[in-house]
């Protein structure tokens, strides 16, 4: 199924999803580093860049070539050069060792085939001091988003961070459909 059929179109997801204030909440900072994993068209990835500024950098990760190429679009646009945008699985992609300052997750933990080595995978890219960041869909029925059946409970979520040696510093609602957690190494 399409992003946009879960969604809708960009504008109409601002209205129920800041991503400048999500990010300003979870601490990044100008000259991070920042992965953004299941980046989709960019929705977090372009203001994150525009975040960290010049010297950060921003990896983005989307097994979807046309939504990768439509991120690599805007991102010209903006005049955004520090932005790398990859196609691949997340499951089998480590994008750097231990140089990101956070890994994210924007609503796409739940869509991976094996959570477990994606969560892995993120172990490897972050720094010592880095953290983890998983926005997802609080486990309601909503009329819109990801069917309720696929859908991680914080529970859910918190116990496959946990599992894969991370340690869970906060986890709050974030608007009326989301929750997020914070985890370190």
């Amino acid at each position: 199924m399409s992003f946009h059929k879960f969604y809708g179109n960009e504008v109409e997801r601002r209205k129920w999803q800041n991503p400048g204030s999500i990010l300003a909440a979870i601490g990044l900072n100008l000259d991070f580093t920042f992965v953004d994993v299941g980046c989709g068209e960019g929705f977090f990835s372009i203001p994150a860049a525009k975040i960290v500024g010049k010297k950060g950098r921003v990896f983005a990760l989307d097994s979807d070539v046309e939504a990768i190429a439509m991120l690599g679009k805007k991102a010209f646009t903006k005049n955004l050069t520090n932005i790398e945008a990859r196609v691949g699985t997340a499951e089998d992609t480590v994008l750097c060792n231990a140089c990101a300052d956070i890994v994210f997750f924007g609503i796409v933990l739940h869509d991976f085939s094996d959570p477990a080595q994606v969560l892995a995978n993120a172990r490897k890219m972050l720094k010592p001091e880095g953290r983890l960041v998983d926005l997802d869909w609080k486990k309601e029925s909503m009329d819109f988003g990801p069917p309720l059946s696929i859908r991680f409970s914080e529970e859910r979520a918190i116990g496959l961070i946990e599992g894969a040696g991370f340690k869970v510093e906060r986890q709050e609602e974030t608007g009326r459909f989301h929750y997020i957690i914070i985890a370190r190494r």
